[in-house]
């Protein structure tokens, strides 16, 4: 039988690694990675409210209304108000989409030419067996986490009668 935690261990290095170099490119473009996170989101042209960004990216609600007050100060964002909701939807004004081009452009490029390699070597399989492998896992977490708490899981240990003298 394969070592699965062998392969999971593989895959977490990879992505943290991915991680770490999206934070690194954000540093020396000099924003936040979070800001390089929102602004990626929205340079797809629609309008996201702040939930779903949040869900999507996985940034904290506070996080997402810090950056959003930042960039709309700045002139970058529009707040639109939606009708009966509280909910505003988020999208980049002309000034914001010149700002975020300045930004992502290199981005894209470099993005670009990895895909490009990755997928001569590997093949499309790869982005879905990457997304497969992301919806199990959240999957998995969310069963997980849905379910009552078992001390085995938290490695802690349970009241063993004999042991305490009862």
């Amino acid at each position: 039988m394969e070592d699965y935690q062998e392969k999971i261990r593989q895959l977490s290095l990879a992505q943290n690694r991915i991680d770490g170099l999206y934070y690194q490119v954000a540093r020396k473009l000099g924003v936040k990675d979070n800001t390089l996170a929102l602004l990626y989101a929205l340079d797809d042209g629609q309008p996201h409210s702040q939930k779903q960004l949040c869900e999507e990216w996985l940034i904290p609600k506070t996080t997402i209304n810090t950056i959003v007050k930042e960039l709309a100060a700045e002139g970058f964002l529009l707040l639109i108000i939606e009708e009966h909701t509280r909910e505003k939807r988020i999208c980049l004004t002309p000034k914001g989409r010149r700002y975020a081009s300045s930004l992502l452009s290199p981005v894209y490029r470099m993005e670009q030419e990895a895909l490009r390699r990755t997928l001569q070597e590997h093949g499309s399989a790869f982005i879905e067996a990457n997304a497969a492998f992301a919806r199990n896992l959240k999957e998995s977490f969310d069963r997980f986490f849905a379910r009552p708490a078992d001390p085995e899981d938290s490695g802690e240990q349970k009241a063993d009668p004999e042991k305490d003298g009862k």
